[in-house]
């Protein structure tokens, strides 16, 4: 069993039928082809595989047995039977004629205010989760190493990237020197600039977004500090951080994708990252962010005719 199978099979309940095609997308780029297969095969068809044993699954999909009981649990079924019994209610829930989810509990025709209430519970959830699973130990030597850097590069693409820039505002407010890179080539060409001393930052929900791992990689070998704020600890981008910062798994869905939730614990640790820093430089930090707000006050008060 993968140490992915593991940690899915061991993380609570299985997921509601409904988010089952949400839990395939955000799983499939962690799976091996064949298990590819078998996922691909009962989100498309929950009625067809739910009619099916694991030895006519895996004869279906041109897997496995073992495959096919590897993706159940990998999706967060006990075993195969837990699986048939989710898609027997996906498919009952798709022949019903209701209104087609949106997320997991959010449904097409649901009012606006039901809408706010299921989205802020599910951001406290994606908040509690990230703050449960934060190792405070590695949290507490990225916060040293930034700390004392001469320079903070920071790498994100997408949706990280927008966290990335978030982290480097607020730390050039309190006067650390801080750049937060979107565009990759110019991320690989400031990262070789680094050295002992630096700390590179790289921000990747997947763990493997190959234009963030390039560059820690090469800061890395530079013998800059480097830290990886990612909820899969055991992506690529581990292989080149010194401490990992691990966010929650994403929930994912049609009209809410991963990047949403993914930035809502990505938002957490950074300011986890950005309080433990501006702590440790109160001095110099309190003076900077007082001289900040007092640069920007004109800007906030309203002019007179």
């Amino acid at each position: 069993m993968t140490s992915d199978v593991k940690e899915t099979f061991s993380s609570g309940s299985p997921p509601a039928p409904a988010a089952l095609a949400a839990k395939v997308r955000t799983l499939a780029p962690s799976m091996t082809r064949s298990m590819q297969l078998v996922a691909e095969a009962v989100a498309g068809d929950p009625a067809g595989c739910a009619a099916l044993t694991v030895t006519g699954l895996a004869e279906r999909t041109g897997t496995s047995e073992a495959t096919v009981v590897r993706t159940a649990r990998l999706l967060g079924y006990p075993g195969y039977r837990d699986l048939r019994l989710a898609l027997a209610g996906l498919a009952a829930h798709q022949e019903s004629g209701r209104a087609p989810a949106v997320t997991a509990d959010i449904a097409v025709d649901d009012p606006i205010a039901d809408v706010v209430a299921k989205l802020a519970y599910d951001e406290q959830q994606t908040l509690a989760d990230t703050a449960a699973g934060l190792d405070t130990v590695q949290l507490g030597a990225a916060v040293a190493a930034a700390s004392t850097a001469r320079r903070i590069d920071i790498y994100g693409v997408g949706a990280s990237s927008l966290v990335g820039q978030d982290l480097a505002q607020k730390l050039l407010r309190i006067g650390l020197i801080a750049h937060a890179h979107m565009d990759p080539h110019l991320a690989v060409t400031n990262a070789v600039q680094l050295r002992s001393g630096d700390v590179a930052i790289a921000i990747t929900h997947s763990g493997s977004t190959g234009d963030v791992i390039e560059p820690l990689r090469v800061a890395f070998d530079r013998g800059a500090t480097t830290i990886a704020i990612t909820g899969r600890p055991d992506g690529p981008v581990s292989q080149y951080a010194d401490h990992v910062l691990t966010t929650s798994t994403a929930r994912e869905s049609e009209l809410r994708p991963a990047a949403m939730s993914s930035r809502t614990s990505q938002l957490l640790v950074v300011d986890c990252l950005f309080i433990g820093v501006a702590q440790r430089t109160y001095e110099t930090a309190a003076p900077a962010l007082a001289a900040s707000y007092e640069a920007l006050a004109h800007r906030h008060t309203p002019r007179t005719r």
